[in-house]
């Protein structure tokens, strides 16, 4: 399944990239060479492949969101370099 330059353009236009003509015929051989890898899975019986959202079996690997007691604003504001009446202080922009 081969890319035509004319594809490549419009895919670098969608980006907004400026390709030079190397850049365009090198871009254009290896997408076609990515279309045509793809390509091979549709070979595959796959009708007994449950779709899944990611190919590993990952056990819950986020921590526990367990409520604890929030800073005391003395905490919140003992690294800050300057504060003014309960907020961060900041030099203007």
């Amino acid at each position: 399944m081969a890319i035509s330059k004319d594809e490549v353009l419009h895919v670098a236009r969608l980006a907004r990239l400026e390709l030079t003509d190397d850049e365009v015929g090198k871009f254009q051989e290896q997408l076609s060479e990515i279309l045509e890898a793809i390509s091979k899975v549709s070979e595959l019986d796959l009708s007994d492949v449950p779709p899944t959202a990611h190919p590993l079996e990952i056990a819950n690997a986020w921590a526990e969101d367990d409520p604890r007691p929030c800073l005391t604003p003395d905490e919140a504001f003992a690294n800050a370099p300057d504060r003014e009446d309960g907020y961060f202080k900041v030099p203007p922009a």
